[in-house]
């Protein structure tokens, strides 16, 4: 089976990998990075990102972040494959994106495209008019995400430090 990622055409759009890579590691905090989720399924994961990006201070309405995400799931499920989903919707009073990464190491059902369990989450929220940025940082994403070694080094992260240290490696490897 092939790992390349349904992400990987969307890397080439608009701004160039060390661009894509250079925002999207801006974004990678200790803050944004949880590595034990304990949520069991799809909406659950969900609602447990937003509330752990609140908390963290990165959201000032997450009701609508909430209700942003859960809309777009149900137009199509942003379960990857690979073990991989990227949530993401868009609402209003963002300023900046919000990019947020989670582990459930035991996996969970997310509608995936491979029909595998998920288990690396990476939640983005943005402005509605922010569309290019959004679907850029999707795609950054999606490039960091495509390597097998960067999934199973994520999988192996014990804390949000961890975890920082994977995906700030691994922008550094496509460029930033």
């Amino acid at each position: 089976m092939t790992e390349t990622l349904f992400l990987d055409a969307a890397a080439n759009i608009g701004q160039t990998v060390l661009d894509l890579s250079m925002n999207l590691k801006l974004a990678i905090t200790n803050a944004c990075c949880f590595p034990n989720l304990s949520g069991t399924t799809k909406k659950e994961i969900i609602e447990e990102m937003i509330n752990l990006m609140a908390t963290a201070g990165k959201l000032s309405d997450p009701k609508a972040a909430l209700s942003a995400v859960l809309e777009r799931e149900k137009r199509m499920s942003t379960g990857m494959q690979a073990g991989i989903a990227l949530p993401h919707g868009k609402t209003a009073g963002l300023q900046e994106i919000v990019v947020a990464f989670a582990i459930r190491k035991e996996g969970v059902d997310f509608g995936s495209i491979d029909g595998q369990p998920t288990r690396i989450f990476a939640l983005t929220l943005s402005h509605p008019k922010a569309t290019d940025a959004h679907i850029q940082i999707l795609a950054a994403i999606g490039k960091l995400l495509n390597s097998a070694e960067v999934r199973s080094r994520l999988l192996q992260a014990e804390t949000a430090e961890d975890m920082v240290h994977v995906l700030q490696s691994a922008a550094e490897a496509v460029g930033a």
